[in-house]
C-alpha cells in the first residue's frame, strides 16, 4: 500500500494537496475509495481511504491507526564523505530505503567536492527531498533527515561527544581494520558510521577517529567505491543487530 507522510500530524479527516496529491492523482492513478498509508513521520501510521479526490488534492478518512513497523531498534548515523559529481543522491536513497536515521556530509582531507555554502544548501534542499521519496517507498515510518555538512574534526566531536553510553562509532578504513563481526553491539542502541571519500581517510584522520575511542572496522579484502561502502555497512549493521529480519 503507498505511503506518504504528513507533517501536520494524522486527523481522522485529511486534505492533501501539491506534489503528493497530483502522484496519487496522476502517477498512481488513484481516485475515491482507494486506500492508501500515511505516516506521521514520528512512527505512527494510518490506514486511510480516499472519499474526495478533486484535479489537484484528495481527502481520506483514517480508517486504521497503528505504529510502524518497519524502523530498526537500533539507531545507525552516517556520516559520509562528500563524493564527486552527484553520487551522495544515490548514497541517500539506499541508506534510507535501507533503515539509517540520519546522514551528515562531512568534509574530510581528501574531499574532492567542496561545494560553497549557497551550493550546499540547494543540495540539502535536494538531498532531503530523496530522503522524504525514498522513506515513502520503502514504508520506512520516519524521514531521515540530511543534516548540514560539518567538517571531520567537527564530525567526530559530533559523535564522541555527549553521553557515550550505548553509542558505538565506527570508522571504516581501507588501510586495516577489524572486521564488523568483533564489533560488541550488545547494548549499543546508537551507531555512528563514517565512510571516507574517493581517496579515503588520511591516516592522520584515521588516527584522530581511533584517539576518539572509534571502533576501526574493515568491509572485507576489496576495496568498495565511496557511494558502495555506505549501503555494504548499513546491510552488515542490520543484519548483525538483527534488523534484516
Amino acid at each position: 500500500m503507498p505511503k506518504f507522510f504528513i507533517e501536520s500530524g494524522i486527523k481522522d479527516d485529511m486534505e492533501i494537496s501539491g506534489s503528493d496529491a497530483l502522484h496519487i492523482l496522476k502517477s498512481l492513478r488513484m481516485s475515491a475509495g482507494d486506500r492508501l498509508t500515511i505516516c506521521d513521520g514520528r512512527g505512527a501510521d494510518a490506514e486511510c481511504e480516499i472519499y474526495e479526490a478533486g484535479k489537484d488534492y484528495l481527502r481520506l478518512r483514517v480508517l486504521e491507526r497503528k505504529l510502524s513497523l518497519s524502523e530498526p531498534n537500533t539507531e545507525v548515523n552516517l556520516y559520509q564523505c562528500l563524493p564527486k559529481g552527484d553520487k551522495f543522491d544515490g548514497i541517500v536513497r539506499r541508506t534510507v530505503e535501507l533503515g539509517v536515521h540520519s546522514i551528515t556530509p562531512v568534509i574530510s582531507s581528501r574531499a574532492i567536492s567542496r561545494p560553497d555554502k549557497k551550493s550546499l544548501a540547494k543540495k540539502l534542499e535536494r538531498w532531503n527531498k530523496i530522503a522524504r521519496e525514498a522513506a515513502g517507498q520503502s514504508g520506512r515510518g520516519i524521514v531521515p533527515e540530511v543534516k548540514e555538512a560539518l567538517s571531520f574534526d567537527a564530525a567526530v566531536a559530533q559523535a564522541a561527544g555527549g553521553d557515550t553510553q550505548g553509542v558505538e562509532n565506527i570508522l571504516f578504513y581501507e588501510c586495516g581494520g577489524s572486521p564488523l563481526s568483533m564489533l560488541e553491539t550488545a547494548g549499543a542502541g546508537i551507531i555512528n558510521i563514517f565512510i571516507g571519500p574517493e581517496g579515503g581517510f588520511s591516516p592522520a584522520e584515521a588516527e584522530k577517529a581511533h584517539t576518539a575511542g572509534f571502533f576501526t572496522a574493515t568491509l572485507g579484502r576489496r576495496i568498495l567505491r565511496t557511494e558502495t561502502a555506505p549501503a555494504a555497512a548499513l546491510s552488515v549493521i542490520m543484519y548483525i543487530t538483527g534488523n534484516m529480519n
